[in-house]
């Protein structure tokens, strides 16, 4: 693709606007490592929050997202939850309180005081910072993979999609590195409106180009609903029947069962709250527990219309005039490749440098985010903790920029030898994080559950994930999850009963600080005989009938915008008024019910 001059000024002067930000914040985000990784605890809620839903508004998953629109069509809408999306509402209505009670800075640091001093919590200490370098790695070669693809299609010199990859994301790192939190944070409020503008103004594009009777003529039949049976009943046969094969690949043909995997997955990742990236990061750095919570709630709000928008946009125009193409010609297509194709033929000039600096943007938040939450766990927990604890903040902060670079250069090196977005994309969803919810959930709800078995429970859903995909190389990765779950909840309760108890004074003051429900009744009964007065959590029932109608009224800011983009009114209209319903119920049920 050509771009023209108006384009490569709006791409270059936003590139430099970011990267001139980051190093005018540099001096305040290099005061302490609190302020480098946390702003110091001093930025608002809704500031963080639009900057947490930047950081997941990323190319990679938006390319995905589009592939998976263009050949699922409204039942595209339930497959964000692989990831799990609605674990944001778990956050929003009880998990950011409970996790924002501790006040530390990292999620390694908080295990102190659930498991205290002891050599069990030196090793779960360990694991999660283990995890937190591991799982950053896979998302760097996501991005990796994302960036890559797109920039090929749009930039105008002959180099290979991992050169390019190697490239952007060399810029984007030394905007990052030197800017820490501060720079993450308000670069994604920039990046975040660009995007937001270009979203709509793709799906506004999209409704002028195509109608509803185009759009029904160029998709089979049930493509248009939302709901499902057993199987898919998506048949592409005389439509593009290469979509078939792709369908077949996914593992996505008996999608009531999977469907059913997704919802048991996520429930279970999402109970064990955030695994320790830049959404965790997030929380820490709140003001209070009460807009942490509030925080995650607006992560849903302002995020998915505007990002259905342009990922329904750029996928009904493909259908209607790339489908014909592809059955033409008969050929295995790549669908990730729809979104720069749907952008080269359909949004006008200008828009055009505008939509490629969002998605660049989009590109860079989730990389910005994930960059600047990784080093964290090796400076703080490892560096400072037990190498060199009375560093100058300086130190911490100059071997902030260093891993941060090795981190980056690591994934990079896996970027090369991975093939597909979708396959590390699985593997990092439905696999790794597998890994993390076993152990992750019995630390909240099981008194008994020590630093030893969560050391254990991690290892084994850790080695567990790793090895999966060479054990099993055809299983679809979101399968994996029952089996990973079952090593890793084996070590779990091993760990635990083979070992003695955590130190009693720190369950004690971790369950009244934190006030968790679930099996803690020994440990209630002791702070009850110190404390009379205290007030234990009776909130159960409450939280779960609150994430039940959070979970619908995420799910229609996903349906409302692809009904919009669609002209289908009458389905949309439901939507909007199934939104307002529940909003209320969540604003008498949950937001004045807040507490700190």
């Amino acid at each position: 693709m050509n771009l023209r001059s108006v384009d490569i000024i709006i791409i270059l002067v936003y590139l430099a606007l970011t990267i001139s930000i980051g190093f005018y914040l540099s001096k305040r985000a290099s005061k302490d490592i609190e302020s480098y990784f946390l702003g110091g605890k001093k930025i608002p809620w809704w500031i963080l929050g639009i900057s947490n839903a930047s950081g997941m508004f990323d190319i990679t998953g938006t390319m995905w997202l589009v592939s998976m629109c263009f050949v699922y069509g409204l039942k595209s809408a339930w497959l964000p939850w692989i990831w799990p999306t609605f674990n944001q509402i778990f956050l929003m209505i009880y998990l950011s309180v409970w996790l924002r009670r501790s006040g530390v800075m990292t999620g390694a640091e908080w295990l102190q005081t659930r498991f205290g001093h002891g050599k069990g919590a030196k090793l779960s200490h360990l694991i999660v910072v283990i995890f937190a370098i591991v799982s950053a790695i896979g998302f760097i070669s996501y991005a990796f993979k994302g960036i890559g693809k797109f920039a090929e299609t749009f930039l105008p010199w002959d180099l290979t999609p991992d050169t390019y990859a190697f490239i952007i994301l060399g810029v984007t790192t030394l905007y990052v590195i030197k800017g820490g939190m501060y720079s993450v944070v308000f670069t994604e409020l920039l990046q975040f409106v660009i995007m937001t503008i270009a979203s709509i103004a793709v799906g506004v594009i999209a409704m002028y180009y195509v109608s509803p009777e185009t759009l029904q003529a160029a998709v089979p039949e049930g493509w248009d609903n939302l709901f499902f049976g057993w199987e898919l009943d998506l048949d592409w046969t005389g439509v593009i029947d290469t979509v078939n094969d792709k369908i077949s690949q996914d593992g996505f043909t008996l999608f009531g069962f999977f469907f059913m995997m997704m919802l048991f997955k996520g429930i279970l990742s999402s109970m064990a709250g955030p695994v320790p990236n830049y959404d965790m990061q997030r929380i820490l750095s709140t003001r209070s527990p009460k807009e942490a919570a509030k925080m995650s709630g607006i992560v849903s709000l302002v995020m998915f219309f505007p990002r259905y928008m342009m990922v329904t946009g750029l996928a009904v125009l493909a259908l209607v005039y790339l489908g014909p193409e592809i059955q033409q010609s008969g050929e295995i297509f790549d669908f990730e490749q729809i979104l720069p194709y749907s952008i080269n033929n359909f949004v006008p000039v200008g828009l055009v440098g505008l939509l490629l600096a969002g998605l660049l943007a989009a590109f860079m938040s989730t990389f910005a985010a994930t960059v600047n939450a990784a080093p964290v766990y090796f400076v703080n927990d490892v560096y400072k903790k037990y190498i060199n604890p009375d560093g100058a903040p300086k130190t911490y902060v100059y071997l902030s920029y260093l891993v941060s670079f090795l981190v980056v250069i690591i994934g990079i090196g896996f970027g090369f030898v991975i093939e597909s977005i979708n396959d590390i994309m699985q593997w990092i969803f439905g696999a790794l994080f597998g890994g993390y919810a076993a152990a992750n959930i019995l630390k909240w709800h099981w008194w008994r559950f020590n630093g030893y078995g969560f050391f254990w429970g991690m290892m084994a859903g850790l080695i567990s994930s790793l090895l999966m995909p060479v054990v099993m190389p055809d299983l679809q990765p979101l399968y994996s999850f029952p089996f990973i779950l079952i090593f890793s909840l084996i070590g779990s309760v091993a760990g635990t009963l083979l070992t003695l108890p955590d130190d009693e004074a720190t369950l004690v003051n971790f369950y009244k600080t934190v006030r968790p429900w679930g099996s803690w009744g020994p440990i209630k009964q002791k702070v009850l005989e110190a404390d009379p007065d205290f007030a234990s959590n009776k909130g159960f029932k409450r939280d779960m009938f609150n994430v039940l109608i959070g979970t619908i009224w995420q799910l229609t800011l996903v349906v409302v915008p692809i009904y919009l983009v669609t002209k289908a009114y009458e389905p949309m209209t439901i939507g909007i008024l199934i939104f307002f319903v529940t909003s209320f119920i969540l604003k008498k049920n949950w937001l004045e019910k807040l507490e700190n």
